[in-house]
């Protein structure tokens, strides 16, 4: 007779807690369990997307790796340098930045370079204050002699990248250097990045972002430490490897014959800076990464514009890969480019698979116990450590790199950071799943205020979306992996209790700071004075 699914068991009895660590303890009933087909349609689908995972998190040790090895291959200095300067176009993409477009206007002013090779376009697709405020800044630095001009969009076709399209048919530049609103960009930022153009096979130069709120709260500490991995270790390691990487659509130069021969800006993917990285490469351009050259910008200060920020993204990369991995794996770029391309451009799958995982998590554990505590170790446990350490370690190595002395001090936000990672999922999953079936959403900015330390808050709600329902979804799966710690407990499975917690705390911060940051603007937040919106002597 078929020994019952172990559903039927733990259901039909009241004593799960002694079946267990009967089972452990005993051997009278070994060789009992057969699998069965209900068991089976559960664990198939488990080992599948923790194998998926797992390899994603197998390929963060491979980008650590190729970051020591090709560590020779760091570039600092250019290989020339122009003996007469080029003329460059500054191109400002902004849409409704009252709070920091007199920050930007400010540092863009001050770069040291020849104003009279240097051409400035504030692109403006704002509709709301912002339209007087830098009407008034570019009328008053033009008073002063500054190049600059402004362009207003009505109807903001194409987004971003219709901004920058439409700046290019002015453009004067030979070069083109864009910055996004909240950047502020150091006075030597041109004359370090230029001459790297002279070898005239390079088409884009990119450089570091930092964090000039870094400090300002345990969110934005968090959002810094993820941000210092991509731009040490993903970027750093791919342009040492010679493999495709991307511009991060702000604090890099152009050459303005790489974009128009890659066919230019387009707007039908929500990271227009990948897509036409991507289109650049394959047509044989070479992109530099200057990891020395750093570019501050202000981080998201609210739960729902960070996530906002994520989710465009998540669903960007994705709309990229659907639109040029398949030119990449069909051309005749070497196979370790290819691979780095998919691992790359489909890395936001792992969203929907972990919602998939949060589902399947609790039924597998009850079914691989049944089955044995020696396979859940030898299988299951190093599949886990593989997806999830793999991801304290990348951060780590980075914090390593850019703090030598101070990097233990990033242990303390580890635990906090990957179970922010967790409670994204929801959002970014929703994201993802739109790019696959070809949703089309408008680019949805990430609001900015100006907030650089904690005397700083958030203007009442001026910018922020809507909540939704993903709050909500994401308390009620915190408390369904609550009861799932409360299982683990009451049935001695203590070396499960730390990573659902995990779980518990990722889905109920998110959740709980996006309705709290939504319904109280600012409280979350307190400081004593608030941003001006409008500039100062102007």
């Amino acid at each position: 007779m078929e020994v019952p699914s172990q559903f039927a068991v733990i259901f039909a009895s009241r004593g799960v807690g002694p079946y267990i660590r009967q089972h452990f303890l005993d051997t009278t009933f070994k060789g009992l369990y057969h699998l069965n087909g209900f068991d089976l349609a559960l664990l198939i689908p488990y080992f599948v997307i923790l194998t998926l995972l797992a390899s994603y998190g197998a390929h963060r040790y491979l980008l650590v790796y190729l970051y020591y090895k090709n560590k020779k291959n760091r570039t600092t200095e250019p290989a020339n340098r122009f003996s007469e300067l080029p003329r460059i176009t500054v191109q400002l993409p902004i849409f409704n930045e009252q709070f920091v477009i007199e920050r930007l206007l400010e540092a863009i002013c001050q770069l040291d370079y020849p104003l009279d090779k240097l051409d400035i376009q504030l692109l403006d697709d704002s509709t709301d204050e912002t339209v007087a405020v830098a009407r008034g800044l570019v009328a008053h630095y033009a008073a002063q002699g500054y190049p600059i001009s402004y362009l207003h969009r009505t109807n903001r076709e194409g987004f971003k990248a219709g901004a920058l399209a439409e700046g290019m048919k002015t453009a004067k530049g030979e070069f083109i250097a864009i910055f996004d609103a909240d950047f502020v960009p150091p006075k030597d930022f041109l004359l370090r990045t230029i001459d790297h153009m002279t070898n005239p096979k390079v088409g884009m130069v990119q450089t570091r972002w930092t964090h000039i709120n870094r400090h300002y709260s345990l969110l934005t500490e968090v959002e810094a430490i993820l941000l210092d991995g991509h731009f040490v270790l993903e970027h750093s390691g791919r342009a040492r490897s010679s493999v495709f990487f991307n511009f991060n659509g702000t604090a890099g130069l152009w050459r303005r014959t790489a974009i128009e021969e890659a066919g230019g800006w387009q707007h039908d993917t929500l990271t227009e800076d990948t897509d036409l990285s991507y289109r650049a490469q394959l047509k044989g351009w070479k992109f530099i990464y200057l990891q020395d050259v750093e570019c501050p910008a202000e981080l998201p200060v609210e739960m729902t514009a960070f996530k906002t920020q994520q989710a465009r993204w998540a669903k960007g990369l994705i709309q990229t890969a659907k639109k040029v991995l398949p030119r990449v794996l069909k051309s005749d770029q070497p196979f370790h480019v290819k691979f780095e391309a998919w691992y790359h451009l489909t890395a936001n799958v792992s969203y929907p698979l972990m919602i998939m995982l949060s589902v399947l998590l609790l039924p597998a554990m009850i079914i691989r116990f049944y089955q044995g505590w020696f396979q859940m170790l030898y299988i299951d446990v190093p599949l886990f450590l593989v997806s999830t350490f793999s991801i304290s370690s990348f951060y780590l190595v980075s914090q390593r790199e850019l703090f030598p002395r101070k990097w233990p001090r990033a242990l303390l936000y580890i635990p906090f950071l990957m179970a922010l990672g967790i409670g994204l999922t929801v959002t970014n999953a929703r994201a993802v799943l739109e790019a696959l079936v070809g949703k089309e959403t408008a680019f949805a900015r990430t609001p900015k205020y100006n907030v650089e330390s904690r005397k700083d808050k958030v203007r009442s709600g001026t910018y922020r979306r809507r909540l939704g329902w993903v709050p909500w979804v994401e308390l009620l799966i915190g408390t369904y992996f609550a009861m799932t710690v409360y299982y683990a407990v009451e049935n001695e499975n203590y070396i499960t209790v730390p990573f659902l917690v995990l779980f518990v705390v990722g889905y109920w911060y998110t959740g709980l700071m996006s309705l709290l940051q939504g319904r109280f603007a600012g409280l979350s937040l307190a400081g004593e004075r608030e941003t001006k919106p409008f500039p100062v002597g102007v």
